[in-house]
Parts: structure tokens; sequence; C-alpha cells
């Protein structure tokens, strides 16, 4: 027996040191890799994970470095007259329903498609890898085709697939993300879009999406807490969290500072909560004190420095990407005030007036059609202005904004210019021989002048050797083959 009882003592030590040893090193280690976190994120994780009786971590409870000492309110007073928007069609004919339900069957075949395969492979994620069918999180991983696609899903009648979405989105906590840094214009847009248009559109019937919108409002009310209240565009969460000093960036993208007054104004006319439309609202002011400043007044130019409020130094001006959005909201911002405010009124009737001078050209075409495409300016001196005349998919929005202003501020004169901004964008679909538009691409302006009236009608018809012109001015240079050199005989 006492032979047993060593060897039991024995390996009993034995275990107790393998234990030991082995907890020992696992403590080093996990002590190793918290010096390489660094006290940073074990304050994070200390902030977001408290202990089990803590109260849990919540973005409104965040306290503001910089906070609004007077909340700039929701305008009020009796409904501003809008005259009716859409176009009063006479009573379609039988074939006229036959081809109209087949496009619209063709259109929700496609999105089903789509719909199906991020359901089966993607569910929950931002975005599906369509030839893998893996996933792709860039956009917080959230699950944006999710939030995105609520509103499409009510369109189109289907009520089921809609009612299975929202029932998972008690699963996305927009508390934490896996990424470092959030880009607030895609978040705003995507998905507190996607939350609040599919609570309007669904009569205020699933709570939870406003509980989302206010969730996600919370968090981005955040990065608005800078020293003059305009917003980190690509923020750093984790910092904020944690207190930390933030301000504006001196390069920030139009688009990104502009775009974000649908969808804090419709929160703060949901919720009654002010704060989401002062910090809208303090942005607007800031574009209608420096839009007769900037290099082009009445337009804005792509990049800003909101740190110092300065819109005044780039030279870039165009509608389409880093832009765009920020003047389709302006027309819309007016008609979701219900008229109350002129701001956004003044806003876009400057901007469109510069627009129609410098911005919008005819391209010659073989059929002479009178047709409209949006380009860039570039701004070289203060008397030399340069049209870029290239075409960008991004801008065939451009022709639906000016129909909407013109019906909603009653300048009738700009249907015209609407519809033939409309026929640019099918002229550059019906060009290509896959039928497709392509996403950039250069057109030959009917005047090129540096400072032409491009939008004039006259000495507009086609001409090939203008044509021609025109692709060797914007051709890339040769230059493989002038590095290569002509190729000597064997």
């Amino acid at each position: 027996m006492v032979p047993k009882l060593r060897r039991w003592v024995l390996y009993s030590i034995l275990v107790a040191s393998i234990l030991f040893v082995t907890s020992t090193t696992v403590d080093l280690f996990d002590r190793h890799c918290h010096r390489r976190r660094g006290k940073h994120q074990q304050s994070l994780d200390r902030i977001l994970h408290p202990g089990l009786f803590q109260p849990k971590f919540k973005w409104a409870n965040l306290v503001q470095q910089h906070p609004v000492q007077n909340l700039t309110t929701l305008p009020d007073g009796p409904l501003a007259h809008i005259p009716r928007i859409q176009h009063e069609f006479e009573p379609e004919t039988y074939e006229e329903k036959v081809r109209r339900q087949k496009r619209l069957n063709a259109v929700k075949e496609a999105f089903l498609h789509s719909w199906e395969g991020y359901k089966r492979n993607a569910w929950l994620q931002d975005e599906l890898t369509p030839l893998s069918g893996g996933v792709h999180n860039l956009f917080g991983g959230w699950g944006v085709t999710l939030c995105d696609s609520l509103d499409t899903l009510w369109i189109m009648g289907l009520q089921k697939e809609f009612a299975a979405a929202v029932a998972d989105l008690n699963k996305i906590d927009f508390t934490t993300t896996p990424l470092d840094n959030i880009n607030i214009f895609e978040t705003t847009i995507r998905y507190m879009g996607g939350f609040l248009s599919a609570y309007d559109l669904s009569g205020h019937r699933y709570g939870i999406l406003l509980e989302k919108a206010v969730a996600l409002g919370e968090m981005l009310y955040h990065a608005f807490d800078t020293p003059n209240r305009m917003p980190v565009t690509r923020w750093d969460w984790k910092n904020a969290a944690l207190g930390g000093p933030q301000e504006a960036a001196r390069f920030s993208l139009l688009a990104e500072v502009g775009s974000f007054t649908l969808e804090f104004t419709r929160l703060s006319q949901l919720t009654g909560d002010h704060k989401y439309y002062d910090a809208i609202a303090r942005i607007t002011n800031v574009f209608e004190e420096q839009q007769n400043r900037t290099k082009l007044p009445g337009l804005f130019p792509t990049m800003l420095d909101t740190k110092n409020a300065d819109f005044t130094r780039d030279r870039i001006f165009t509608l389409g990407g880093m832009a765009d959005s920020l003047y389709e909201y302006l027309p819309k911002q007016h008609l979701m005030l219900g008229g109350r405010s002129e701001q956004y009124r003044k806003l876009y009737t400057t901007a469109i007036k510069t627009a129609k001078e410098h911005i919008f050209f005819r391209p010659l075409n073989p059929d002479n059609q009178k047709i409209l495409l949006a380009g860039t300016l570039k701004q070289n001196s203060a008397a030399r202005k340069e049209l870029i005349p290239q075409g960008e998919h991004l801008t065939c929005f451009a022709g639906g904004m000016v129909a909407l202003a013109a019906k909603a501020f009653q300048q009738t004169h700009d249907l015209e210019i609407a519809r033939q901004l409309v026929d640019g964008c099918l002229w550059a679909y019906e060009s290509m021989p896959s039928g497709i538009m392509p996403e950039n691409f250069y057109a030959a302006p009917c005047r090129e002048g540096k400072n032409e009236d491009h939008i004039a009608e006259h000495n507009c018809t086609w001409s090939e050797e203008k044509w021609h012109h025109a692709i060797a001015k914007h051709r890339s240079p040769p230059t493989s083959r002038q590095k290569i050199g002509p190729t000597k005989p064997p």
C-alpha cells in the first residue's frame, strides 16, 4: 500500500507542477498580449464589456466633450404650399399595362435572384461575394444589405420577406463593430435611411425599425462632437467611446459632409429629439456661409476643410462622385420640412444656376440629339475655367433632381433641362455595344472654349472632324511604345 501511496503522491505533485507551469505560461502570454494591445484596448474592453453587475455600455450615456448649449429646433409653423410633383398620366391601355407589368416583374426577378443568394450565403453580413459565395464586411458588419433592402422589400410587396428580415434586426448591435473606423456617411444613408424609410412605408407598425434608427443615431451623434460641431466623416469610434479628443478633418469629401440632412431630420421628426436636426442644421449654416466664397461661387468643391470650416481651397467642381448627394438632398430636404424653411431652396437655386452655366454641356452626337451631360469643372485661376467633358454614371440622378425641383419650386422652364439630362444618360446607354453605360467616359463638347456657354444650343451639329479632335485631346499618351521603340529585324 505504501508504494502505491507514494506513487499516487508523486503523480499528484507531477500533475500539479504541470498545471502550475501551464497556468503561468498562459498568464504570461495573456499579459504579453494585453501589453501589445495596449492600455487603449484594455480600457475599451472594460467600457464595452463591463462586469456582470455593471450597467451595459450605451452611446446615449456617453458625455459629450463639446455639448451644444442651445439646440436648433425643427422649424414650425404652417406647411407651405407645394405643387403636385408627379405628372398626371392618362389612363393606360391594356397593352401599356401588360408592358408595365412585364417590366415590373423583370425588376422583381432580378432583385429576388440577388436576395436569395444573400439569404443563403451572407445573411446578417454586409455583402455577398457572388462568385465565391463568401462575405464582405466593410460597412460595420451589421448586415447592410439586409437593412438597406427593407424598403425595397416592402415596395415590391414582399411582406413575408420583409417580416423575416425585421425579425432578425434584434441580432444587430450598434454598440460596437470590428472595424477601427466607420464611414458615417455610408452608415447613415444605408442603415438609418433603410430603417426610417421602412418604418414610414410600413405605417409605423414595426417599432424595432425606429428603435434601431435611434440606437444608431445615438452612436453617430458622437461623430459630431468636435470643437466646431463639424462631423468626423471617417470616425474612430473607439477613441470616441474612450472619451478621447476628436476634430473634423482638413480634407473631407463634399458628399460625406453634406448628406445627413434627410435621415437626421426625419429622426428628429419621429422622436421629438431635436439634437439630430441641430447636428445637420449647423452644417447647413456653414454651407450657406461658404456658398458664394468658393472658387466657383454657387457650387461647392469636392474637397472641404471641415476642421476650419473653409470651403474655398479646392478647384474641382462636379455633380458626380464625391459630391452628388449633397445637391440631391437640397430640394428633398425642402420637401421634408414642408417648405417651412427657405434655406434649402436658396442653396439649391444658387447651385443649379451655376451648374447650368458651367457644369452641364452638350455633347456632339451623330444624330444631333438635343441632350445634356453633367461634366466636371476645374477652376485653374480666377479668370480661367476649364470644362472637363467627362460623363459619369453617378450624375444620372441630376435629371430627376432638376425635374423634382422644377415642380417643387415652380421653375417649369427647368423641366426641359431635366429631360435633356435624362436623355443624355439614355444616349450613353444606347451608344454602347453592351447597352450598358460606362461608369466614366469622355464626350466631345459642342463648344470647347475655356469660358464658353456649354449649354447653348447653336453650333451643335455633328462634325466628325471635331469628334476626332476631341479623341486626340483626351486619349492617353502612348508611353509604352515610346519606351520600347521600334522593333529591330532579327
